[in-house]
């Protein structure tokens, strides 16, 4: 999808997109004589300009039958939210229609320029499929816009773009594509390839460990996780260092389970193919840094993904083992389905052992529970500070992937107690999210800032948004460039 700005419309074919705020019609006036007859269309339609809403028609502009699509903005105040529902609203749309080209004219909006490149970004995240394995498309279901033009923004909101959001929109189709692809094509092995190839020469450092690698340092959980499995575990240690020398980095670590039958404690087989996605955490984790290399972030980061296939077999697992983590602690394996916090459990401890970072945020699909708290539409967030909740709750409300912060507590931390190791990795039924918070709590050194994100109901959706259509969402990536914008960079 090509996006361009412009301050007045172009000559020729094109699909007009125009605003409209509730009731208020006065930004049909540029239509001239087609204003009357489009008026009186909406009313029959019952459009009441709601957010999101959207009514199409054709007219007549000066001799030409042009399709008209006029997209509801609400009454609300938020530029940036009225901006993005605006160009997303529009491509779903029109992405199949026949139109090959749309014209977004936001000069009533009187929006400023992130705002109006911000039209622009939901309209090129909207506009995202993989199609890969699609071998029989019908010619109606084929995308066919292939460009959008801005209209209001002109050349400060172009290069606010290319500077600020097209480098996220790489990031989140990176996220999306690694979380689409079937299991039997990304796997620990060929994660760490995709994102070798993506990242060729955008400045990000790459390191992997392998299984030998990861024997010898006595990552045990994570191992232990991998072992069912033909695909061996990999650790990958992203660098970005646009901070320049000196002081500590941030580090961001994903769960990368890129399948998960839930090993010998299996699950059901009804829905089981969705687990393709339960690496949605480190497939945040490299679109985000994408994001900020291609967008030359001042900061310095490391991104840690921990990468396996829990799978039941002859090695695998079993209820009831006890596995040494990589800090030295001891953990009682209860159920071989809660295997996400053991995966962290050893990433959070390599990060803190080699590159002594002051704050670690964690995202992983991590429990059913917390989709039982927060259904889809918001990530749970536990964080042992105050302040480090606070400002990731803020880069999530501004970036549109929301946080709800939930409880953590010593009367929690007790349930995971074990009678014949340090721990369990599980508590009993009742505040799941929550007992899975308090174990990856326990391997944070003391002093380091540490946030987690039970994003579980995050990393696909079933419905389509104003960003997004059914599918990989590519939830975290912008929720981490919003934190290093607002925090790191401020």
């Amino acid at each position: 999808m090509q996006i361009r700005f412009a301050d007045a419309r172009p000559e020729g074919d094109y699909a007009l997109v125009l605003p409209v705020a509730g009731k208020d019609r006065s930004a049909l006036n540029a239509l001239g004589a087609a204003q009357p007859s489009v008026v009186a269309a909406l009313e029959r339609q019952r459009f009441d300009g709601e957010a999101a809403s959207a009514a199409e028609l054709f007219i007549d502009d000066h001799g030409t039958s042009r399709r008209l699509l006029v997209v509801g903005t609400g009454n609300g105040s938020d530029q940036h939210d009225i901006a993005e529902k605006l160009g997303g609203t529009a491509v779903g749309r029109l992405l199949t229609s026949g139109e090959a080209k749309a014209v977004v004219d936001v000069t009533g909006l009187g929006l400023d320029a992130d705002s109006a490149a911000r039209v622009g970004l939901a309209a090129a995240l909207r506009a995202w499929r993989y199609d890969r394995y699609r071998t029989k498309l019908k010619d109606k279901q084929k995308p066919t816009l292939n460009e959008v033009i801005v209209v209001g923004g002109g050349e400060a909101a172009g290069q606010h773009y290319m500077d600020r959001w097209a480098p996220v929109y790489e990031g989140v189709s990176l996220t999306r594509e690694l979380v689409t692809e079937p299991a039997n094509i990304i796997y620990p092995e060929s994660f760490v390839e995709r994102v070798q190839a993506s990242l060729k020469g955008s400045g990000v450092d790459i390191e992997v460990l392998n299984r030998a690698a990861m024997e010898k340092l006595g990552m045990g959980a994570l191992l232990g996780v991998a072992q069912g499995s033909v695909r061996e575990a990999r650790l990958l240690i992203l660098k970005w260092n646009g901070g320049g020398e000196g002081g500590q980095p941030v580090a961001f670590v994903g769960k990368g389970v890129t399948f998960d039958t839930g090993g010998i404690s299996i699950k059901p087989a009804a829905g089981m193919e969705a687990m393709k996605w339960d690496m949605g955490g480190a497939g945040a984790v490299v679109g985000a840094m994408k994001a900020l290399a291609l967008r030359k972030a001042k900061a310095n980061i490391v991104g840690i993904c921990g990468l396996v296939e829990n799978m039941p077999g002859g090695n695998a697992q079993r209820p009831g083992d006890v596995v040494t983590t990589m800090s030295g602690q001891t953990v009682e394996v209860i159920n071989t389905d809660a295997e996400g916090r053991l995966v962290l459990a050893d990433a959070i401890t390599y990060v803190q052992r080699n590159f002594k970072p002051s704050t670690i945020i964690d995202l992983a699909t991590l429990t059913g529970a917390i989709l039982i708290s927060l259904g889809h539409e918001w990530a749970g967030l536990f964080s042992n500070t105050d302040e480090l909740a606070e400002k990731l709750q803020q880069a999530g409300a501004d970036s549109g992937d929301k946080l709800w912060r939930m409880p953590l507590a010593e009367p929690f931390d007790r349930l995971i107690d074990s009678p014949i190791a340090d721990m369990k990795n599980v508590g009993p039924r009742e505040g799941g999210s929550i007992t899975a918070a308090q174990f990856i709590q326990r391997f944070v050194e003391n002093g380091v800032k540490w946030a987690h994100i039970d994003m579980a109901g995050k990393a696909w959706s079933d419905k389509p948004s104003a960003t997004y259509d059914k599918g990989a969402t590519g939830y975290g990536v912008r929720l981490l460039d919003e934190y290093v914008a607002e925090v790191l960079e401020a």
